[in-house]
């Protein structure tokens, strides 16, 4: 009786759908036919959820609940609802990532979700949040609550709302201002810009000659030249790589390398070994010789030229340190960073950058002592992974390795460009700088040097392609890179390093203070007992405005029971 039961069901969905619509049918258990297409695709067209009972594959756009043997569609999946009997559709590893609250930006606007749309898009009369929370409450003026999170000026809207910026400012990130710099917008100068008569002027600082013509500053004096740390050792080349040679040939992992250009001497290191080397150019013998034991992970490293220190960040301590030049010793002075990557250093003004890659990648400033820290970029940006300074424009450039580009900001956080777009030698950089009208990286894919202009990419020139030698740090030996300056350490900014002459001034003071202390005790003594002593000197009679340090040069009395002797020593 059941198999005819079907069969007549069978029967009736065959004499319902004409051939033309699509053959053969499927019988739900509530007597519906739907197309065979149709069963097990994630969506309930029977009513009853009978053609998705049963099912042993699911389509690409459905959902397998396996144990209830039967498919829900896609689209529930992670919604929040137990479509499933055993709520599998829940609890996928998607789901989490789903459902844990995004971290939004001030220019982003948090749905009630935790997802983050641009606020540009809040009450345009178009749902971007899922659950269209961001089209709610739109008659509010957005502007009383923190500004709207607008930096300067903000206009509330019928619906929604805009920053604004005032007169010779911009709107940048949609919600942040920043000045005009009509410089930096032109990138006509490589050094000094001034406006004449409306145009950019350029200038160049001293030790460099202007270009006529083409606003680039051009060295004089000493021929720059190019240093990279190899597996094969260091390696040195002239700007164009026309001419190269071996500074060293002790295989090592390559890694970060730096100079010190007022007595011609290299630092380096590998992120495998703790050991930071120098080697003065001058010597003959070209001899490494250890400079102080650091610790593995080393990433990057920096040499403040006027204070004589080397600054370097570790993977392993997850710090930014700080050593003397002369004595190695050294300290952490920035902890806790996630993996920092490079360091970089501008003593004249007192500044300490770094970057970090990992979770949360960001470039940060701090001033040389450890404070005043302050985030320069921590959006826009992957894996930075080689920082530089551009000192006569005020500018740090940057390396990303996940997005392949090369970037430059001001000191202050304002006025970010990005530079190089991945060019085909920009696919995994290690070392970067920056001089005159060009910026130089190494990469470590193509194995090769590689420049290109400052302001804008063009020009790309390869320099040297290294064959099968990997390149990694980069330095650019030239005196005017690191030019003579104030000391700011010794005029109040505070040291980065412990003083070791503290300990003998602290005690020199102590010492002073227990004299003081005895003379002050010794003076009121002699004070309160003048008079028994005048009556013990005899014919020696004192004013009471003498020092009663003079009292050591009168006749010594000596006193007996029985009276007195006078005497002297």
């Amino acid at each position: 009786m059941e198999n005819l039961g079907a069969l007549l069901l069978l029967l009736t969905c065959v004499s319902r759908f004409p051939l033309t619509e699509g053959f053969p049918k499927f019988v739900c258990n509530n007597g519906r036919c739907v197309p065979v297409n149709q069963r097990c695709d994630g969506v309930d067209h029977c009513g009853d959820g009978s053609d998705e009972i049963s099912c042993l594959n699911c389509t690409s756009g459905s959902f397998h609940c396996v144990a209830a043997s039967h498919c829900v569609s896609a689209r529930s999946i992670c919604d929040g609802k137990l479509d499933c009997s055993d709520g599998a559709d829940e609890q996928l590893d998607a789901c989490a990532s789903l459902s844990k609250p995004q971290t939004c930006t001030r220019s982003e606007f948090r749905c009630a979700n935790g997802h983050c749309v641009p606020n540009s898009w809040r009450c345009d009369h178009s749902p971007d949040c899922e659950d269209r929370s961001d089209e709610e409450n739109c008659d509010q003026n957005e502007c009383e609550i923190d500004n709207g999170g607008c930096s300067h000026m903000c206009i509330d809207l019928p619906f929604g709302f805009m920053c604004d910026c005032p007169s010779g400012m911009r709107l940048v990130t949609d919600t942040h201002c920043e000045d005009v710099d009509h410089c930096l917008d032109s990138d006509v100068c490589d050094q000094i810009c001034g406006n004449f008569d409306g145009s950019p002027a350029c200038e160049c600082q001293d030790g460099y000659e202007l270009t006529a013509g083409t606003g680039q500053c051009k060295a004089t004096g000493a021929v720059g030249h190019v240093v990279v740390s190899t597996h094969e050792g260091v390696k040195w080349m002239d700007l164009s790589g026309s001419e190269q040679g071996n500074i060293t040939y002790k295989r090592v992992s390559q890694g970060p390398v730096t100079a010190l250009n007022a007595n011609n001497t290299l630092y380096w290191t590998s992120p495998e070994n703790d050991v930071i080397y120098r080697m003065s150019l001058d010597a003959s013998d070209h001899r490494p010789a250890v400079l102080l034991k650091a610790s593995v992970g080393v990433r990057g490293l920096a040499v403040d030229w006027i204070h004589e220190l080397l600054y370097w960040v570790s993977t392993s301590t997850h710090a930014l340190h700080v050593a003397s030049l002369n004595d190695s010793k050294q300290r952490q002075l920035v902890s806790g960073l996630s993996r920092p990557t490079a360091v970089a250093v501008q003593p004249l003004l007192g500044y300490l950058f770094w970057a970090e890659s990992g979770a949360s990648p960001r470039i940060e400033r701090v001033s040389l002592d450890g404070t005043s820290r302050i985030s320069l970029i921590n959006s826009s940006i992957r894996s930075p992974v080689a920082i530089s300074i551009d000192l006569p424009r005020g500018l740090l450039y940057w390396a990303d390795s996940g997005l392949r580009t090369i970037s430059r900001v001001a000191f202050d956080g304002q006025h970010r460009k990005m530079v190089v777009e991945s060019n085909g030698y920009l696919d995994q950089p290690f070392g970067l700088a920056v001089f005159e009208s060009r910026v130089y990286w190494s990469d470590q894919f193509t194995k090769s040097i590689c420049s290109a202009d400052k302001h804008n990419g063009n020009m790309l020139q390869v320099s040297q392609r290294l064959g099968a030698v990997s390149p990694a740090g980069l330095v650019i030996l030239q005196p005017l890179l690191q030019p003579a300056g104030k000391d700011l350490l010794q005029s109040g900014t505070g040291t980065p390093l412990p003083d070791s002459a503290f300990p003998w001034i602290l005690s020199l003071t102590v010492i002073i203070s227990l004299l003081l202390v005895g003379v002050v005790l010794w003076w009121q003594r002699s004070e309160f007992g003048a008079p028994r002593s005048l009556s013990l000197l005899g014919d020696v009679t004192l004013k009471e405005s003498q020092d009663p340090l003079l009292l050591s040069k009168l006749p010594v009395v000596h006193e007996h029971k029985g009276g007195t002797q006078n005497g002297s020593t």
